[in-house]
């Protein structure tokens, strides 16, 4: 375990950065807190790691026990700018002490119009824009859709296999995976239909390739008179960070624009620097009609956004967009926060230095371990998916065990991937290389012992 206790350079109270186990996990005070849990919260909200978080920032967690946990996670991809982040606490106190609520439908605030107008300026492509703040991804992914389908006059809407989106009625519809985000959930909102994604590692096609494949269904089975928008992540996220082949993204695009259907690329994991762009569309070179932002936003405050063309955004009839609290003050301070420390920090870069690091070190173990079928990911967004080496079945069994030993020797990590195989990594960009190769080291020992 790490001994030093470096100044934290982006991000994040003075907490020591190192891993500290001075109990087991969880420990008494966090095993009291999951049995008040167990007791006060709905079955149906789970948790990753059994503890009692008291404080965070760089890249650790600190629980009530004492326990120091390298953080790998970043509160799935949300804290991308490190925990409590100065400049972004700096923000919000300020915010609350001046007001914490009007309604900007009711009494408008400057805050929520410089988030929009960073969104418009930040965002691939040089056309006119305009946006629209929501609270959650799903939600910014929902009125995407509203707006596409106001555009266009039409009803039909295509996401892709391996696709999240999120967990209201009609994202539950986009979303691919049944368990555990639609099972018994049902009946879902009905236009809502699917096409093949580019997989390269268990597809083997070339993205002009998957990319026919995909229009060429949509094509036959849909028809594209009758499609308002395709909605696709550009890396997927919980689908198992799966990165599409070259040329698959622009084909699509470039159908679209063909046919006059709305494309909307959600960002809302793969947005904000994460992938070692500002946005991850960025790396393919396409320019989405809308796109769907979340998570990093705003540094841990709930917030979301739909930027896109104006002429799409203004489509909507006025009152037919908006919410209580969509685009709150406080979540707009934190947002004009983070998205300085974004452009003047050097964020996008470190996403880079981390994305190589992680790569490095799990493709050596990947030469001498072939459960490890692939590693793949943009930026601070790595994913290794793990399978049976004789048959290259999925092996999500060998995940869960890698995953529950990290996090036992104190470090958080994520599974995801339709099968369930993949874990994912999504350190804070503030988190320092010893830390990060040390996590690191203790996701290849659990390996290795399981």
């Amino acid at each position: 375990m790490s001994t030093t206790t470096p100044d934290i350079a982006v991000g994040g109270p003075a907490l020591p950065q190192e891993r500290r186990l001075v109990t087991s996990i969880p420990g008494p005070r966090s095993q009291e807190l999951l049995s008040r849990k167990a007791e006060a919260v709905a079955a149906g909200v789970g948790h990753t790691a059994p503890i009692s978080a008291v404080a965070a920032g760089g890249g650790v967690v600190v629980d009530a026990d004492g326990n120091s946990l390298i953080d790998l996670g970043s509160g799935i991809a949300v804290t991308t700018v490190g925990n409590a982040h100065p400049k972004v606490v700096e923000a919000v106190q300020a915010q609350v002490a001046a007001f914490t609520h009007t309604c900007f439908m009711v009494s408008p605030y400057e805050s929520y119009v410089a988030v929009a107008e960073a969104l418009n300026r930040l965002t691939p492509g040089d056309h006119a824009k305009k946006s629209a703040l929501f609270n959650s991804g799903a939600e910014a992914v929902e009125n995407a859709v509203k707006i596409a389908r106001k555009h266009t006059g039409r009803q039909a809407v295509v996401a892709f296999d391996h696709g999240y989106h999120g967990r209201t009625n009609l994202t539950m519809a986009l979303t691919a995976k049944s368990m555990p985000y639609k099972s018994g959930f049902g009946p879902f909102a009905p236009e809502v239909y699917r096409a093949p994604l580019s997989y390269p590692y268990r597809d083997g096609l070339a993205g002009a390739e998957a990319a026919q494949r995909a229009i060429s269904q949509i094509e036959k089975q849909i028809g594209a008179d009758n499609l308002a928008a395709v909605v696709i992540e550009p890396i997927q996220g919980e689908g198992g960070f799966i990165v599409p082949a070259d040329g698959f993204l622009p084909a699509l695009v470039d159908w679209c624009r063909a046919n006059g259907v709305v494309f909307i690329a959600d960002e809302v994991q793969t947005g904000f620097g994460r992938t070692g762009a500002m946005f991850a569309s960025e790396h393919f070179g396409i320019v989405p009609d809308l796109i769907t932002t979340a998570k990093g936003i705003a540094a841990g405050l709930p917030l979301a956004a739909v930027t896109g063309r104006a002429e799409i955004m203004d489509a909507s009839h006025a009152g037919g967009l908006g919410g209580t609290y969509g685009g709150n003050p406080i979540a707009c301070a934190a947002a004009l926060a983070a998205i300085e420390a974004f452009e003047n920090d050097g964020l996008v870069e470190r996403a880079r230095e981390i994305g190589a690091l992680l790569t490095e070190r799990f493709t050596a173990l990947q030469s001498a371990d072939a459960r490890i079928g692939d590693v793949r990911g943009l930026g601070a967004m790595i994913a290794v998916e793990f399978v049976d080496p004789a048959t290259g079945a999925p092996d999500a069994a060998l995940t869960g065990a890698v995953a529950k030993a990290a996090i036992a020797q104190g470090v958080i990590v994520l599974t995801c991937g339709t099968y369930g195989n993949v874990i994912r990594f999504l350190p804070p960009l503030a988190i320092d290389d010893a830390l990060l190769s040390e996590g690191i080291d203790v996701v290849a020992d659990a390996l290795a012992a399981a």
